[in-house]
């Protein structure tokens, strides 16, 4: 209504009240309101405008670009494996003292379970001397460039929640993954590549599902995108018969153009995702099988890692994983599901770390002769531990929160280095514990990332990796 016509209605234009105001004009400040709120979090959320995924600097200068989280789903024995307890073998075949578990919640086993002693022998290796099982004999080779984290704790005891927890620093389905915040802080190098690439290479997935690398209330261009370990690395990467490359070109760029009118209408952050993710696959289409081609990798390097060739395996996932971190992509996560030794201990690890040992040491030789190793971060370990109690008859272990071993390397963290101690049964933290949270905040830092200022508001308030959780262990740090 014009000036004229409030006059034609007895409305005086230079005494308007406050009631009339908000009474006829409440929906086009509505309107208004709600464009700049959209505006607003498509700008949050999209920092270097059209392309969400383009890369930024972090908040200060970052040890590590890249991550590589070797996921040992279904929770390793740290008994068996990095954490020698000659006390536990000496009361192997007891009961555990009654104040050891007060308090204390299993998964399965029954309370009178008796103490099971480790099954493998450990030695010192290399400068540093840490503890290492014969389980791993490629590993104890490089030990000196590992930093072996044994007071880790969780708040999961069971699988599905103790993985969302590794993952998104939540037992409650629906927040970001670590992978997804690494890409909504950092974006990619890659312009022909997820920023964010996943592997799993077990019979069957993480028990946690997607969730284990969703983008929660982030934008799903952050999440992570699953390759398979054979043929297209991704489903239907291949065009159909009778659509060539022109076609599918000139039909890409039409959608791109309706896709484009309606970003500027609306400024929806998911329809920059729907153009980003249309781009990406277009270009993977050339680049993602020729990233997934191991023959391309001289002899010798397939024989460090112990890859065959168009054979999935967890050994070729970790030759891939480099591969693409050289091409720009910024966080690669493997998911090794088979862990779960409630019995049949013994057989299962020896099966478990022969598939695993030799590439993951590999791996670490074969980022630093690359020079990769100093501003990449290696991450190993389970969503938790496995129990000093028996399970099982005389071969199992239950699920363990307490306390587990975990271990970095590279990317600023401190090689050598052997931190926190759990006590004689390797049931608790005895000194410097590490929760997930300050591990989440520990990797952010090296990232460049101050953890409690990367946030995104959502429903109302910000939200971080850390929660309202969550320190910097500073002794982590190279």
């Amino acid at each position: 209504m014009n000036c004229q016509d409030r006059q034609h209605r007895g409305i005086d234009p230079l005494n308007v009240s406050r009631r009339w105001f908000l009474g006829q004009c409440g929906v086009g400040l509505g309107a208004m309101a709600l464009r700049e709120l959209i505006a607003g979090s498509a700008g949050a959320t999209s920092p270097a405008g059209a392309n969400p995924m383009a890369a930024r600097s972090p908040h200060f200068a970052p040890k590590a670009k890249r991550v590589i989280f070797l996921f040992m789903a279904g929770g390793p024995s740290h008994l068996e494996m990095f954490d020698n307890k000659p006390q536990l073998a000496k009361f192997d075949g007891t009961l555990p003292p009654p104040e050891l578990l007060k308090g204390y919640r299993a998964a399965f086993i029954n309370p009178d379970a008796k103490l099971l002693g480790p099954k493998f022998k450990f030695a010192k290796h290399g400068r540093s001397g840490i503890e290492v099982s014969e389980l791993l004999p490629n590993l104890a080779k490089v030990v000196d460039d590992l930093t072996v984290i044994k007071g880790m704790s969780t708040d999961a005891f069971n699988h599905a929640p103790g993985q969302i927890m590794m993952s998104t620093g939540s037992m409650i389905f629906g927040r970001p993954s670590v992978g997804a915040w690494t890409c909504y802080g950092l974006g990619s190098e890659a312009n022909d590549l997820p920023g964010f690439v996943v592997f799993s290479t077990g019979k069957k997935g993480p028990s946690g599902g997607n969730s284990n690398w969703g983008s929660g209330f982030l934008p799903t261009v952050y999440q992570g995108v699953q390759f398979r370990t054979g043929g297209d690395p991704v489903l239907y990467l291949s065009n159909p018969e009778g659509v060539d490359q022109e076609i599918q070109r000139d039909s890409l760029d039409a959608v791109h153009k309706l896709d484009a009118m309606r970003l500027d209408a609306m400024g929806d952050p998911e329809i920059a995702t729907r153009i980003n993710s249309y781009e990406t696959a277009f270009k993977m289409q050339m680049s993602a099988p020729d990233v997934m081609d191991l023959t391309r990798e001289p002899q010798h390097i397939l024989d460090m890692y112990g890859v065959e060739p168009g054979k999935g395996s967890f050994a070729g996932t970790c030759l891939m994983a480099r591969r693409l971190l050289e091409r720009g992509v910024r966080f690669v996560e493997i998911f090794h599901e088979a862990w779960d030794q409630h019995g049949n201990l013994v057989a299962d690890l020896k099966h478990n770390c022969a598939d695993t040992d030799k590439a993951c040491a590999a791996l670490i030789r074969d980022l630093k002769q690359r020079g990769m190793l100093e501003d990449t971060l290696v991450v190993w370990g389970g969503e938790f531990g496995r129990t000093p109690m028996v399970q099982g008859g005389s071969d199992g272990r239950d699920h363990h929160p307490n306390a587990f071993t975990m271990w970095m390397a590279g990317g600023g963290a401190k090689p050598g280095v052997s931190f926190g101690e759990t006590d004689d049964l390797g049931f608790g933290v005895a000194t410097d514990k590490v929760h997930v949270h300050d591990l989440h905040a520990t990797i952010l830092h090296l990232l460049g990332f101050d953890h409690t200022k990367l946030t995104y508001r959502f429903q109302g308030r910000d939200f971080r990796l850390t929660d309202v959780h969550g320190k910097v262990v500073n002794e982590l740090l190279a």
